[in-house]
């Protein structure tokens, strides 16, 4: 099986007082495999500013885009293999938090929300989409890693 690797970095630039009273930037960076590097921060409705970065990625929006990514990923193998010509692709796609049954926040819910266009004579129909999709989630490795529910929404 294949291996999937990303570094995460972080230096603290804050005094001890400071980092033990959460005084402390948390921005970070994530670097891929191929090279990519990209600038990570919590959540401001985590952490608030100025220990986070509204404009950095954070791990909850990089969760629902892998989701959404898999997803998407997937549908496009199903679709041409089911005989249909995927044009373009698009998914707003939002996670929900909520508290487990220890009172722990986790994300429950990401609801994906595809507009697909096709090209050529065969458009899917009602059915078809149905189970292109349902065939996407159950073929999309992250899908088939976790415990939240995914929801596709038309």
């Amino acid at each position: 099986m294949s291996e999937h690797r990303a570094t995460i970095t972080w230096k603290s630039a804050a005094s001890g007082d400071d980092f033990r009273k959460g005084r402390y930037s948390r921005e970070h960076t994530w670097v891929f495999d191929g090279g990519l590097t990209v600038p990570g921060s919590p959540s401001p409705h985590v952490v608030p500013v100025p220990w986070s970065n509204p404009a950095h990625v954070d791990p909850e929006e990089a969760y629902v885009a892998s989701i959404s990514s898999c997803h998407m990923l997937t549908f496009l193998y199903v679709a041409a293999k089911a005989g249909f010509v995927v044009e373009s692709y698009r998914d707003d796609a939002v996670g929900v938090m909520a508290k487990n049954e220890r009172g722990a926040s986790w994300i429950a819910r990401v609801t994906l929300t595809p507009r697909i266009a096709y090209a050529g004579d065969k458009q899917p129909s009602a059915e078809d989409l149905a189970r292109l999709h349902h065939a996407a989630h159950d073929g999309c490795f992250i899908a088939n890693s976790i415990k939240t529910e995914v929801v596709v929404a038309s």
